[in-house]
């Protein structure tokens, strides 16, 4: 089963005003959750509802996995510094 991976409005945003060799990095390792949404390494964060996060060096990616409907849902991208704030 392969999952899509879809980017959330702000989580596209965040991601166009990154660096180009950050977001070459960032879109391998989220491609490959395609096919493993849960991979060793893969945290899920507490306190949030479902959301995980995917490490990408100083980077974070956040994500929903919605199994119902084979969805990955990128919600946020950003520096490890900032990505946990909340606006």
């Amino acid at each position: 089963m392969a999952y899509s991976i879809v980017f959330a409005t702000a989580a596209k945003r965040q991601f166009d005003k990154l660096p180009q060799a950050i977001q070459r990095r960032i879109t391998d390792s989220v491609s490959q959750l395609e096919n493993d949404p849960r991979p060793t390494g893969v945290v899920k964060l507490s306190g949030k509802d479902g959301l995980y996060r995917l490490r990408v060096g100083d980077y974070r990616a956040i994500y929903r996995i919605e199994d119902d409907r084979l969805i990955i849902l990128i919600v946020k991208i950003g520096h490890r510094r900032e990505i946990y704030r909340e606006h």
